[in-house]
């Protein structure tokens, strides 16, 4: 699978987010890319409410992982502050990757190693010479 999407307000890329979610099985791990300030969270909100989660979602920046409970629970990774293989292990990660829930981790790249091969990743993008509110969104999975 590789898809491009484009996204022209916070909105369409909640909603985006959200038809992700509803599609999301148990043992799903979705890895997000993108810099600072591009939409993840954005993303993740709507993911979240395609899971059926009323919650108030934020970015777990220094808690690592936030746990939501909906149709699936939902395990949301920020590993931004991760530095190395060691710190991913003490959060207990596999038993979140390999469990009954999904997982979406932003900032994937920085423990690619320890990712599945079948994991989906989603790269959102802005283009500067665009509309403050684009973006670009690839959606890929190789395994």
């Amino acid at each position: 699978m590789n898809e491009r999407i484009e996204t022209n307000n916070p909105e369409a890329t909640e909603v985006l987010g959200e038809k992700l979610g509803r599609e999301a099985r148990a043992g799903q791990i979705y890895c997000l890319s993108g810099d600072l300030g591009v939409g993840k969270t954005v993303f993740t909100k709507g993911f979240a409410k395609g899971l059926g989660i009323t919650e108030h979602v934020t970015s777990p920046t220094f808690a690592i992982v936030n746990e939501y409970e909906g149709r699936l629970p939902l395990y949301h990774f920020d590993v931004y502050r991760i530095s190395c293989e060691e710190e991913m292990e003490d959060t207990g990660y596999e038993e979140y990757f390999y469990g009954e829930g999904v997982c979406l981790v932003e900032w994937a790249e920085l423990v690619k190693e320890l990712i599945p091969a079948d994991a989906v990743w989603i790269t959102i993008e802005k283009d500067y010479t665009k509309d403050d509110d684009y973006r670009r969104i690839t959606i890929r999975q190789e395994g």
